[in-house]
């Protein structure tokens, strides 16, 4: 891989002040894989993976599918704790609430807020049948932060797993609270009646029934629209690494999803190694950044091709995600560079 030192210019701007607009909504740059737990034991094993990997994942505990019924609030409690331990060594551990219709909402989401609202990476709101419940859960969350006394706004995540968001998913992605959106494959499909067949909640179905695929684009495209972060589904043949690790290639480079859900352990390093760029990929983006740079972000020829400031955003981009994807053994950026580009954080991305 190329280690040649960056080569700018002290007077040339760096690329993301120089490639795009401040004006422009540019996107929190989140782990690639968004890694779900919902009983105890799972919970603790995924922050102990979290802690041995790095921050190049979220783990998101589970209050909807994880608590028994009639002990939500206890649950929530016991999540609310493991937020605030010390096995939360990078703050980026998220809860997924309650939807806005369940009587124990706004319960669980105070006790999340009031005990874990200084570290709580994102709430994940499941369920919203439409615009109407994601500004009721922004205010609600904004009210319980308000009541906790934080000085920051917790940012919401939501699943559009119901024909009322998709309808308004355009307008569910531009809200200025949300972060990300998800899609919710399974919910969705049940949705239907029967009308989707359940091959279509399939490793390879989701990306043939023509529904399902519509669902994903239109969720891909309105994030990207507002600088939003689209989480791709699940897939719940967990112990198929091929399978997964095709359906995530065909979610990053087919898509257009810049992150994914994990359901079990073995799932998160499938797909981190699947997001990430591959060496030549890297390479080539580490080539045409310096280049440049060096030319002050002027149009320049590299390999008898032309590149100025609209690939220049491609490759940058593709570098912030190889950085958000450091895994050993994966590409990475030379250390002086990431040094240069990120300061050597990490999570600087």
């Amino acid at each position: 891989m190329t280690s040649t030192a960056t080569t700018t210019a002290r007077s040339v701007p760096p690329p993301r002040q120089a490639l795009f607009d401040p004006d422009e909504p540019a996107g929190a740059m989140l782990p690639v894989c968004d890694h779900y737990a919902g009983v105890p034991a799972l919970m603790h094993k995924s922050l102990a993976l979290q802690a041995e990997m790095g921050p190049v994942f979220d783990v998101t505990l589970d209050c909807e599918d994880g608590a028994p019924v009639g002990g939500e609030l206890e649950h929530a409690q016991m999540v609310a704790e493991l937020v605030m331990s010390p096995a939360n060594r990078f703050g980026r551990v998220g809860a997924r609430g309650l939807p806005v219709a369940h009587p124990k909402f706004e319960a669980v989401l105070d006790t999340l807020v009031r005990g874990a609202g200084e570290r709580l990476a994102y709430l994940m709101a499941p369920k919203p049948r439409g615009l109407a419940d994601v500004q009721r859960a922004a205010d609600a969350l904004d009210q319980a932060a308000r009541r906790a006394g934080l000085a920051r706004p917790i940012p919401l995540h939501a699943l559009v797993e119901t024909h009322g968001a998709l309808r308004d998913v355009m307008a569910i992605a531009a809200h200025p609270r949300i972060e990300s959106l998800s899609f919710g494959l399974m919910d969705f499909v049940s949705a239907h009646r029967g009308a989707i067949p359940q091959w279509a909640m399939s490793a390879e179905g989701q990306f043939d029934h023509p529904l399902v695929v519509r669902a994903k684009l239109e969720i891909a495209a309105a994030c990207h629209a507002a600088g939003k972060t689209p989480s791709h589904c699940v897939v719940t043949e967990f112990k198929d690494r091929k399978a997964l690790a095709e359906a995530a290639d065909k979610a990053i480079r087919l898509l257009g999803y810049t992150r994914m859900w994990s359901i079990h352990p073995q799932q998160v390093p499938v797909i981190v190694e699947a997001f990430a760029p591959t060496t030549a990929e890297l390479d080539q983006a580490i080539e045409i950044i310096q280049a440049a740079m060096a030319a002050g972000w002027a149009p320049i020829r590299h390999h008898d091709t032309l590149h100025d400031r609209a690939s220049y955003r491609y490759f940058w981009q593709l570098i912030e995600r190889a950085h958000r994807t450091a895994l050993p053994g994966a590409p990475q950026l030379p250390a002086e560079l990431r040094l240069a580009w990120f300061g050597g954080d990490a999570t600087a991305a």
